[in-house]
């Protein structure tokens, strides 16, 4: 199969806008940085505590806001107890405050010193636009997987943090180890969904193993295994709606990935990178990721590589349809299925529902619902709860569109799977289903549409 041609990269990244001016130092003594208890408050990234400091010494709540890009509310929200836990928000706090961001380890620090267990990519400018902000990062990822200098701080081990200890030397063993810890989160987060902020400082936390000391063909194997953990961390993140913390982790899984010399991995986080993109609305976007993806995994001779060439495809004709193009999404789906080579039997549902999904948008009902259906079958077995919901929303929203008697129990069903997920990814599924069932005439969908609007807006 051909994959595509690497010299449209820059066709496709050609419209990535430039980073503007940086702001500046904002009118605070920089000498309060470094103060113990300041220092110390950083480091936990209390930023309550830190705006208590900087009411202390006589900077108001709106001069806070104004210097942050916060709203006055936010601020005191913050003041009350509220967390801040987003890496681009704490930057952002950082670069307003004029507080250096290795001091909140969210970043490298002078002559790229490590300075905490955040590794994180800058973004461009505050006051760009959303698809300034999509295109910068389609740019990112392009220039972590062919190589250029974007994250070339990135592969610069960490040195050792206090707590556990290190191992004096990594073996193949220990990487072993990691990746058999991915597959136990990962397992978690597809029975429960979510599961964003334990992945999230486990991705964080592991980079901390570039510092130990091993053979090439070890150090080569644990950034392959470091960029799949952080793959899965991005994935987490976009199932609970952590855009920004997705992207960071998307970018340099990509930049690990290349650097050990794996462009199936890198060509993997490029892929779902996509899925988020055109999952927000963003088709033509994704489309650009989704070619990404096939020109690295043109590199590969890994055997799982025509399974995501489907999965590529595939996503291309979901991004097709919902940019009007038939022709082409028809296309693609069909050379999608040609090259489909599961590596297990439960694999097949998920392309099964996104097979759906085109169909549903391709107005080929009858199709969609077979499909769906299959889908439901083969997630219905495997424990995997968080993406057995998603075929079976869709199933039950065929349904009902449809007027079949069925489609009550399929929503009743649906809604129950999904209400005691962590999956906000999935209870938003749910809306459509609510709007099918509002636009049936009786109570009973009348009650089944309220259950599912309920439910959508709940956090389990």
């Amino acid at each position: 199969m051909s994959y595509g041609h690497a010299d449209k990269l820059a066709a496709i990244v050609a419209s990535t806008p430039a980073a503007g001016s940086e702001k500046s130092v904002p009118p605070i003594d920089p000498a309060l940085c470094q103060r113990d208890d300041v220092r110390e408050v950083l480091a936990e990234r209390d930023i309550g505590a830190l705006y208590r400091v900087l009411k202390d010494e006589g900077i108001t709540q709106r001069t806070i806001a104004e210097l942050t890009g916060q709203s006055q509310s936010e601020v005191s929200e913050i003041l009350k107890g509220r967390r801040v836990r987003d890496v681009t928000v704490l930057e952002r706090i950082a670069e307003g405050l004029g507080i250096p961001r290795e001091l909140m380890g969210i970043s490298y620090g002078k002559d790229g010193a490590y300075g905490g267990d955040e590794v994180t990519v800058t973004g461009p400018p505050e006051g760009v636009t959303d698809e300034m902000l999509r295109r910068h990062f389609i740019a990112g990822l392009a220039s972590a997987a062919f190589g250029r200098p974007l994250l070339a701080g990135l592969l610069d081990p960490p040195p050792p943090s206090g707590g556990i200890p290190l191992p004096s030397r990594l073996s193949l063993g220990e990487v072993a180890d990691l990746r058999a810890g991915t597959e136990q989160l990962r397992s978690l987060a597809r029975r429960y969904g979510g599961q964003a902020d334990i992945v999230d400082a486990v991705a964080n936390r592991s980079m901390r193993l570039l510092s130990v000391p091993a053979d090439d063909a070890v150090k080569r194997s644990l950034r392959s295994a470091l960029s799949e953990r952080r793959e899965f961390a991005a994935w987490c993140c976009f199932d609970e709606r952590a855009y920004e913390v997705a992207r960071t982790h998307f970018t340099d899984a990509v930049g690990l990935a290349r650097s050990a010399n794996d462009p199936y991995r890198a060509a993997y986080a490029v892929y779902h990178a996509g899925c988020m993109t055109e999952e927000r609305g963003h088709p033509n976007d994704a489309l650009k990721l989704f070619q990404l993806g096939l020109f690295k995994l043109s590199e590969s001779h890994d055997p799982r590589a025509p399974a995501l060439a489907a999965w590529l495809q595939v996503d291309a004709a979901s991004a097709y349809a919902h940019l009007g193009f038939p022709d082409r999404a028809r296309s693609e789906l069909a050379a999608a299925w040609d090259v489909w080579q599961p590596p297990h039997e439960n694999d097949r549902g998920g392309l099964e529902w996104v097979t759906a999904l085109v169909e549903r948008d391709l107005g080929r009902l009858d199709v969609a619902e077979r499909f769906a259906a299959s889908s439901v079958r083969h997630w219905s077995s495997n424990g995997n709860r968080r993406d057995a919901a998603l075929p079976a929303i869709t199933l039950a929203e065929l349904h009902v569109m449809a007027g079949e008697p069925r489609g009550l129990t399929m929503a009743r069903t649906a809604i129950g799977i999904v209400a005691p997920l962590h999956s906000v990814r999935a209870r938003e599924r749910l809306v459509p289903l609510a709007e099918a069932l509002e636009a049936r005439p009786s109570s009973d969908h009348r009650e089944l549409a309220r259950m599912a609007r309920q439910v959508a807006a709940a956090r389990a």
